[in-house]
Formats: structure tokens, C-alpha cells, sequence
């Protein structure tokens, strides 16, 4: 572990949970688990939990300092996915904090990351660390005839019933609590006969910002983790009186903090760069421990992770159809690899910008962003591939950016024919995949989809 060892309150874990039916969060992309050897429990987690106050100015470099202030008690709920021998455990736990933007609880990490988690061997532990998804409440983004999900206790009272939430404001500690839970070895383990020698905490958008806070204010004192992966997060944080997004408490611009002394990877898409998210203030040089990828051809989410479901949610265009996932398991085994031999992911250029306010990308000529991390989908491209929707969409819309394809008579001006096209995908893939911003193992599957284009006759 890095760090100093996790000391303080640990969370109680109940036994697995048995009566009534798991309400897993939604994924849209399906894991065979048991056939990868694989099994799925749930337990609950209770305990007291405290806030925290700033008592210093809550300055942009990250280098809060807080102090306790409340405290109440808590019990929320965790999903587990582990290897069920232990020879197949890496050692290493990824807990997701559930994105609960759309009021229901979503695992989008674990839709990004989940094949390469079961691949090498994770363990995975979803958490309810927000009061919404206990509870339920109001949606930051509306999805099409869901309404305002009830959450968990009124969904499913005869298995969440007693479950309890004090706010949001005490999720940065419940959390921490959790982590350190992992590690315990008795009397219950959420592992089974798993003992954990790395805990690494990740999570996407809403649930970015709460880890940006977190490793801010929190991290420095309590150790829970190993290291962070934060995934698609904007230019602010999470109030630490648990205000997701918009807060005038918390800066525009804020960083993560230098002295945080464990790995911290941020993933950045261009619909993170743009408009919606803004992030580019919060841009921050690469350092011993934080590394920042921006990956050309991505967007906030995208038809890997919304599945055919984005008709059904008013998007009536092509989602982005980049390479996020990829590049995203990419980073997943860099940041594991950091973590537990301390060799530092590659360097990546930024994403290049043409202005700043309001923030656009720099484009080629092909409609494809300049910069950032490479692929062979923008640069031996069949599309353009962006973090931006057509304008006038939804909220909800505006977070899949697009894909417009390139008609018969570019492809054959670019590539002439589809043995050129092929010839140039596979020199540009060895290229990114030695960088190690794409994985060999996912090598035949690239290909075949560059296989699949389809050319003119």
C-alpha cells in the first residue's frame, strides 16, 4: 500500500444479503460472470458516519484542510463481484462510487471497465454512497419516462428497508469507511477468503467530482485507498455539503491536490473539455502521482455504454461510437500496474483547444479533434468522431457526442481502396498499442471492426 496505513472507524458489514431481490445499478453492456468464474453478493454496511467543514479557504490547488463537524448513523449497501478462487484475484479491489445523475444508480465504470475487471482478475465493490440512490430525489439529468426513481428503500423495502441515509454530506466519510471495511478480514469479509492488498476507489461524472473532493479533503487523513481513477470529471468538485456539481463554495478550476501520495489517473473525453463539463480550467501538469488522459474521438458517454438505447432516450442521431472503452481498459491496467510496481502510465499530449471561452476543440480537416491521447479511429479515420451532440438536444443528449460517417467518395480519396484503409488501421494500432493507450489483448477485436467498414466496389 502507499501511504500511511488506513486508521479510524471501519464500517460494520452484515452477512450477505439474502431476502428479496438484488437491485444491481443499470449497465447496459451484459458480463458473464459465472461463466467467468465469478460471484455476486451484496451486503450492507453500517455505521456513524461524520461531515466535514473547510476550516481554511477551499483554494484551487486541492490543499483543503477540514475538520469534523456532525455526525449521524448510516447503512447503505455494496454489490460485490469477485473471483471465486483465489487464484484468479490480482489482489486488487476497484470500488465504484454509483453515479446517481439520472436518479436511479448506475455502475458506469464498471460498464467501461467490466470486461478487463473479470479479464486479469479484479474484485469489484459497487457502493450507495448517495443519499439518492437510498432514498431517491431529484434527477441532474432527466431520462425519457423514468421519472423520479424512488430509490432503494421504496423499490425494494422487504430487502433495503432498513437501510438509512443522513445526506450527502457525510458520503465522503461513509465512503472511507468502506474502504477501509475491504481490507478487514474478520468477522464478516465482503471477499470471501479474498485478502485485498490494494483498495483503489473510481468513478465516473457525478461521481468524479465527489472523488476530486474527496482526495482533496479527506484522502490526506484517512488512507482508505491506494489510488483513484477519476473518470469524466469537470472543472469543479462536489460541495462537502454533498452539492454534486453547482456550488459557489467550491472553486471553478480546482485541482487535484499535489501532495496526495498515491496514484491518481483522471480520464478526460472532449465532451469534458467542452461547454458542458468545461474542465480545461482544472488542467494540471503531470506529476509523480497524478497522470491526465484526454482522449481524442470520445464523449461523456457513447454507444458502447448507452447500448440501443438511445433512440429510446430521445437521442435521434448517431451517438459517438470512439474507442472510449478501450482506452479506457488501457488505462485501467496502467493505473493498476502504477499502483503495484509504481511504473507510471505514458505521457499524453492534451486535447488541443481553438479558444477557451466558451471552450471549443482545435478539428482537422475530417471534423476529428487535434491532440490528446491517439487511436486509429480519428487517425485513420472512417467518421468524425466528437464529444459534441447537434445542437439543440437534450441535456441528457448533449453527453453522447456524435459520429458522422464519411461518404464512399472520401473513404476512396483517403485510403483508395479497403486493402489501404486496412494497411493503415493496422500501422496506426501497433502504434497506439506500443504507446500503451490500447491494450495487444484487445488487438483482433480492433481489427475486425476495421474489417467490418464497409468500402465502396
Amino acid at each position: 500500500m502507499n501511504g500511511a496505513e488506513p486508521t479510524g472507524p471501519v464500517g460494520t458489514l452484515s452477512r450477505p444479503v439474502s431476502v428479496g431481490r438484488c437491485l444491481e445499478p443499470i449497465s447496459a453492456v451484459p458480463v458473464d460472470l459465472a461463466g467467468n468464474g465469478y460471484v455476486t453478493e451484496e451486503f450492507f454496511v453500517s455505521g456513524t458516519a461524520r461531515s466535514f467543514e473547510a476550516s481554511g479557504p477551499l483554494v484551487a490547488d486541492g490543499r483543503w484542510s477540514v475538520a469534523p463537524r456532525d455526525s449521524a448513523p448510516y447503512r447503505t449497501r455494496i454489490v460485490v463481484r469477485r473471483p471465486s478462487e483465489p487464484h484468479r484475484f490480482n489482489g486488487t479491489v476497484l470500488v465504484e462510487w454509483f453515479n446517481v445523475s439520472s436518479g436511479g444508480e448506475a455502475s458506469p465504470d464498471w460498464t467501461y471497465l467490466g470486461p478487463q475487471i473479470v479479464a486479469d482478475g479484479y474484485a469489484y465493490v459497487g457502493v450507495s454512497a448517495q443519499s439518492t440512490g437510498i432514498d431517491g430525489g431529484t434527477a441532474l439529468v432527466g431520462v425519457p419516462g423514468l421519472g423520479q426513481p424512488a430509490g432503494l428503500v421504496a423499490s425494494g423495502p422487504e430487502r433495503y428497508g432498513t437501510l438509512t441515509h443522513p445526506g450527502d454530506r457525510f458520503s465522503f466519510d461513509m465512503f472511507t469507511q468502506i474502504g477501509r471495511a475491504l481490507r478487514e478480514p474478520e468477522p464478516t469479509s465482503a471477499l470471501g477468503s479474498l485478502v485485498a492488498h490494494r483498495v483503489v476507489a473510481v468513478g465516473e461524472s457525478q461521481s468524479a467530482f465527489f472523488l476530486t473532493s474527496y482526495i482533496d479533503a479527506v484522502h490526506k487523513t484517512a488512507h482508505a485507498y491506494d489510488g483513484f481513477f477519476v473518470h469524466s470529471r469537470g472543472a469543479s468538485g462536489a460541495s462537502l455539503q454533498g452539492t454534486p456539481i453547482a456550488s459557489s463554495e467550491v472553486p471553478r478550476g480546482l485541482q487535484v491536490r499535489s501532495d496526495v501520495e498515491v496514484p491518481v489517473f483522471m480520464f478526460e473525453t472532449e465532451t469534458d473539455l467542452g461547454p458542458t463539463l468545461d474542465y480545461g480550467p482544472a488542467r494540471q501538469p503531470d506529476t509523480d502521482w497524478v497522470r491526465t488522459w484526454e482522449v481524442a474521438g470520445t464523449a461523456h458517454a457513447d454507444a458502447y455504454v448507452v447500448g440501443g438505447f438511445a433512440s429510446l432516450l430521445g437521442c435521434d442521431f448517431t451517438v459517438n461510437e470512439g474507442p472510449q472503452h478501450f482506452v479506457a481498459q488501457a488505462a485501467l491496467v496502467a493505473l493498476n500496474r502504477w499502483v503495484t510496481d509504481g511504473v507510471p502510465p505514458p505521457t499524453a499530449a492534451p486535447l488541443e483547444l481553438s479558444r477557451t471561452s466558451p471552450p471549443e476543440l482545435a478539428r482537422d480537416a475530417l471534423g476529428n479533434a487535434i491532440g490528446g491521447v491517439r487511436t486509429p479511429a480519428v487517425d485513420v479515420p472512417v467518421a468524425a468522431l466528437s464529444g459534441e451532440a447537434p445542437p439543440g438536444v437534450s441535456r441528457l443528449c448533449s453527453l453522447f457526442g456524435s459520429t458522422v460517417r464519411f461518404d464512399d467518395r472520401t473513404l476512396v480519396e483517403l485510403y483508395g481502396d479497403k486493402r489501404g484503409y486496412l494497411v493503415a488501421y493496422q500501422q496506426s494500432l501497433d502504434t497506439a498499442i506500443a504507446a500503451g493507450f490500447l491494450l495487444d489483448s484487445d488487438r483482433a477485436q480492433l481489427l475486425a471492426q476495421a474489417q467490418a467498414v464497409a468500402f465502396p466496389s
